[in-house]
C-alpha cells in the first residue's frame, strides 16, 4: 500500500512539474503544428501523384538509376546533420524498391543511428568554444526545453516532425543520460511504421 501510494505521489509530482513547466502546452501546440503539415504533406503527395508527377514512375526510375547504398548513404548523412531532408521523401522511395518493409525498416535503423551521431557531436561541440556558442544560439530553444523536460522532449523529437537530429544534438549538448536517450529514441522506429501506412497507400 505504501509503494503504491509512492508511486501514486510520484506521479503527481511529475504531472505537477510538467504542467507547471508548460510542457502538456509545449506538446499540444507542437501537435497542432505537426498535424497540418503531416496532413499537407500527404495531400501534396497524392494530388501530385494523380495530376502532376507520376511518383511510381519517379521512384522507379530513381531505384534503377542509384543503387540503394547511395540512397540511404545521403539519408543517413541527411539524419545525422540537422535532418536536412524530410524522412518522407525516402519512406515514399522506400515504397518502390523490390523489399518495401526491408528498405523502410533500414531508414528507421538510419535515422536512430543518425540521431545517436548528432548525439556525439553535441558533446564533441562542447570543447569548440565558436560553435558551441553558434549552436546555443540557433538551437536556444531545443537546449531549454531538453534541459527541461529531458527524455519527454526526446519522445516528442522522435515522434513528431521537428529534425530528430536537432533535439539529439540537444542532448548531446547538455550531456543528457546517453542510456535514456537510447532507449526513448527507439520511438523513431514508431514514426516511420506509422508514416509509412500513409505514404505507401498514396504513391
Amino acid at each position: 500500500m505504501k509503494i503504491e501510494n509512492k508511486k501514486e505521489n510520484r506521479f503527481k509530482r511529475i504531472h505537477k512539474y510538467y504542467s507547471y513547466t508548460g510542457f502538456y502546452s509545449f506538446v499540444g501546440k507542437s501537435l497542432k503544428k505537426a498535424l497540418p503539415t503531416i496532413l499537407f504533406f500527404v495531400l501534396a503527395i497524392f494530388l501530385l501523384d494523380r495530376y502532376v508527377v507520376d511518383f511510381t514512375a519517379l521512384f522507379t526510375h530513381i531505384t534503377n538509376t542509384y543503387a540503394p547504398i547511395k540512397i540511404l548513404s545521403v539519408f543517413f548523412a541527411s539524419e545525422s546533420l540537422l535532418g536536412l531532408i524530410p524522412p518522407e521523401i525516402f519512406i515514399a522511395w522506400a515504397d518502390k524498391t523490390v523489399n518495401p518493409i526491408v528498405y523502410l525498416s533500414l531508414l528507421a535503423v538510419l535515422s536512430y543511428a543518425g540521431g545517436i551521431v548528432s548525439y556525439f557531436i553535441g558533446k564533441w561541440i562542447l570543447s569548440i568554444p565558436a560553435v558551441f556558442n553558434y549552436v546555443e544560439v540557433k538551437m536556444k530553444k531545443h537546449l531549454r526545453n531538453i534541459r527541461k523536460w529531458g527524455g519527454f522532449m526526446i519522445i516528442v523529437g522522435a515522434l513528431l516532425p521537428i529534425p530528430f537530429s536537432m533535439t539529439s544534438m540537444a542532448a548531446g549538448t547538455i550531456n543528457y543520460s546517453f542510456r535514456n536517450f537510447l532507449l526513448f529514441g527507439t520511438l523513431r522506429f514508431a514514426r516511420f511504421y506509422l508514416y509509412a501506412i500513409a505514404i505507401f497507400s498514396l504513391v
